[in-house]
């Protein structure tokens, strides 16, 4: 694959492999996951790949300071499925952020598979994302001049991986693309790039995958058909799913539902 790709197109293919948590110290003394007994009403475990604690996000505004995020709190355990629902403006997307490491927050903490999110730089933070993390967005996010077979390929090259051509072309397989690797994104319906999403997310194997209202621009039959495989590949793969999603129904398919309310944590 010789065509450039930008930053942004690089940043959005990151994906990884998973890890253990593990009930060290961290280096500010802060215990890992699993070493304390709740967080957000839920235990925390060894198990857990993912957790906040006393997580808030603030903004300066013209009427002073906003509270997006309020002390949320809560652990999930590795191969878990929960959605994260609420009204718009909730602060679902925010948080969804601050648990990918793309944002940071106010005051509390972000473990992701062992490691104080909050205690790395952005670059560190982005090398944590490339190692254990894969996203789905609403929008694709597929890099236009890109074959779909490239699109999956990319993170795996920015990971160093071997035999990138044939873990990429196995993976779109699975997702029933097989036949389409030589097609670009303007070549392919709304279903078939976010079946690309889906691939290029998973090769990798990341320990967290967060898919952001991944069926927000499809119809209705095409977005269970694209919700089914997302979830399939979730059960197949062992990952963790975080979905972030207005639709109660989808939500409801997951292991546990998270609801937000004015950014505070009401269900869950």
């Amino acid at each position: 694959m010789n065509q450039p790709v930008s930053s942004d197109a690089a940043f959005l293919t990151a994906g990884g492999a998973t890890g253990a948590a593990t009930d060290a110290k961290g280096p500010d003394d802060r215990t890992r996951p699993g070493a304390q007994g709740e967080a957000g009403g839920h235990a925390a475990t060894s198990t857990a790949v993912l957790e906040a604690r006393h997580v808030t996000k603030q903004v300066s505004s013209p009427e002073g300071t906003l509270t997006i995020v309020d002390d949320v709190s809560f652990a999930v355990g590795r191969g878990e499925s929960i959605a994260i629902v609420g009204a718009s403006g909730a602060g679902k997307s925010t948080l969804l952020a601050l648990l990918a490491g793309l944002d940071t927050p106010s005051s509390g903490a972000v473990w992701l598979n062992g490691t104080d999110l909050t205690t790395l730089d952005e670059d560190g933070r982005a090398a944590a994302r490339a190692r254990d993390v894969g996203f789905v967005f609403q929008s694709f996010h597929l890099v236009p001049s890109l074959t779909a077979l490239e699109n999956v390929m990319l993170p795996l090259e920015l990971a160093g991986s071997a035999d990138v051509r044939r873990l990429a072309r196995a993976a779109l397989e699975e997702v029933g693309l097989g036949a389409r690797v030589g097609h670009y994104p303007r070549q392919l319906s709304g279903g078939e790039q976010q079946r690309v999403a889906i691939a290029r997310a998973f090769v990798g194997r990341p320990a967290v995958l967060f898919a952001d209202e991944p069926t927000g621009n499809l119809d209705t039959t095409t977005g269970a058909k694209i919700a089914e495989l997302l979830f399939a590949a979730n059960r197949a793969s062992g990952t963790t799913l975080v979905l972030v999603t207005h639709d109660r129904e989808l939500a409801r398919r997951c292991g546990r539902v998270l609801e937000l309310d004015a950014g505070r944590l009401v269900r869950g």
